[in-house]
């Protein structure tokens, strides 16, 4: 499986941000996918996880209320809208998967995308 992020940008805050993680093989449509993000200096964190048919979804409590991730296996892509961003939010957006049903926001994910520049000015 092959993971491509995009959609990031410079935003206001306050603004708002769909991300989209584009898979490649039919394998993704089964696959778990979560959202990291890792911001300069810090280190890499879970901002969102969905189950194999969106039926299951996690969120970090930094982001509860204010993202939302979602599936179209249709068209092996998982969304990440953002709203209501902050300077804080500022990092740069990986999407991974992997197969299996373990709690989305623990363990490892094999597969990982290239990230995505997402910019919060105050």
């Amino acid at each position: 499986v092959q993971l491509q992020a995009s959609g990031g940008g410079l935003v206001q805050t306050g603004g708002s941000l769909r991300l989209s993680c584009q898979g490649s093989g039919r394998a993704f449509s089964v696959y778990q996918v979560g959202w990291f993000r890792q911001a300069p200096g810090k280190e890499r964190e879970f901002v969102a996880g969905i189950s194999w048919n969106g039926g299951r979804t996690d969120y970090a409590d930094s982001v509860k209320g204010r993202f939302t991730i979602s599936r179209d296996n249709a068209k092996n892509t998982v969304y990440l809208q953002m709203n209501s961003l902050a300077p804080e939010d500022t990092a740069v957006y990986y999407c991974a998967a992997r197969p299996g049903g373990d709690p989305l926001r623990v363990g490892r994910y094999n597969h990982w995308g290239k990230g995505t520049q997402v910019t919060v000015s105050s």
